[in-house]
């Protein structure tokens, strides 16, 4: 290539990266409130995400399933003032609680305190916090990361028992109903159709500036007289 055309592909990558650093400048700079252009973006796909994430109607039929099963549990949460909160909980789900410190011993209807469990969630999901402030007379965070704690050790303790289908139980009640409604939490609900012309667009403007990236290095080292050799 003669040193004519490698310094017009030089001024073409040095624009075209010119232009790519001064898109992403823009990108950071809060024109959506309090909000740059990626957070923005992040806000609307977790919100779309969420519109199509509540799997407690799922979870609670299932759940159904286990209505009436009794369970005897011993485990230990690590933390006194955790296994105070989670008694609190459990006592208001219909179980006999007795608790040592960290350690908790709980007897009741498995499909109750699962229930109790998914109905914190649903309202978690909602947004409506304050339902589980004013059952528990704490934060609904902390409401749900109790809920969280008791039903992994409940699940270890299941399994001890070689009760797995209710181990199982608990795992899924934690991954589709408890993790996700404490995870979403204060995010408002929107479906991709209510939506369409935003993602659309956000979807080609990525291809497209990644691409426009890629070309602009590609010029840069050509017009450098550098190649890729197979």
């Amino acid at each position: 290539m003669e040193a004519k055309d490698r310094k017009k592909e030089f001024r073409i990558g040095l624009a075209m990266m010119a232009a790519f650093t001064a898109v992403l400048v823009v990108m950071f700079v809060p024109l959506f409130g309090d909000h740059n252009g990626l957070q923005y973006l992040d806000a609307l796909y977790n919100s779309i995400s969420k519109g199509s994430a509540d799997y407690i109607p799922d979870t609670r039929r299932q759940v159904a399933a286990f209505q009436g099963a009794p369970v005897e549990l011993e485990f230990d949460l690590g933390e006194a003032a955790l296994a105070t909160g989670a008694a609190v909980q459990l006592n208001a789900a219909g179980a006999m609680v007795n608790v040592s410190g960290t350690r908790m011993k709980v007897a009741g209807d498995l499909g109750e305190m699962l229930n109790a469990s998914l109905d914190d969630a649903a309202a978690m999901y909602r947004n409506d916090g304050k339902a589980l402030e004013a059952r528990y007379g704490i934060e609904g965070r902390r409401a749900m990361y109790n809920w969280w704690k008791t039903i992994v050790a409940m699940s270890k303790a299941l399994t001890k028992q070689e009760r797995f289908k209710e181990a199982r139980l608990l795992d899924l009640v934690k991954s589709r109903a408890v993790e996700t409604a404490y995870n979403y939490y204060g995010i408002e609900a929107q479906k991709i159709s209510e939506r369409w012309a935003v993602v659309s667009f956000s979807l080609v403007f990525y291809v497209i500036y990644t691409l426009w990236y890629g070309f602009g290095i590609l010029y840069l080292f050509e017009g450098s007289g550098m190649r890729l050799e197979h």
